[in-house]
């Protein structure tokens, strides 16, 4: 009886994390993507617990206007992301920038890269990251 009751807890909180990184996705969208901006359809999602660093791989191109939304919570600040090309040369950290919960830039040209999220406070939590590039 015991493994059963294990599997019914590990579904209903698997189905709690879901709609959890739901709710964020919603609200980081509406927060920090305006109506100039067309997300590139994906939603990256990473369960983090303490010091665990999540990475999502990208393309970004050349000439084109990108934005980064990152959050983790219903609050600013909560999620420290850094952008880095295959090289692991760090183009961009919201860690110097008080945490900010986006980022605009532009490519000169095309970079494979990656991004790295993590929790700004020791804990757990569902990180999400939205990325979209500028409609003209």
């Amino acid at each position: 009886m015991k493994p059963l009751f294990q599997l019914i807890l590990f579904v209903m909180f698997s189905f709690s994390l879901h709609a959890q990184c739901d709710t964020i996705a919603s609200i980081c969208n509406k927060k920090n993507f305006t109506a100039d901006y067309i997300s590139d359809g994906q939603q990256y999602r990473a369960l983090l617990k303490a010091d665990d660093i999540a990475e999502f791989r990208s393309t970004f191109y050349g000439g084109s206007t990108y934005r980064i939304s990152a959050c983790s919570g219903e609050t600013d600040g909560n999620l420290i992301f850094s952008l880095y090309d295959n090289d692991r040369n760090l183009l961009f950290t919201n860690k110097d920038h008080q945490n900010s919960p986006y980022w605009d830039f532009k490519m000169e040209s095309t970079v494979d890269g990656f991004v790295e999220a993590q929790l700004n406070e020791l804990g757990s939590g569902c990180a999400v990251l939205l990325i979209g590039f500028k409609s003209n």
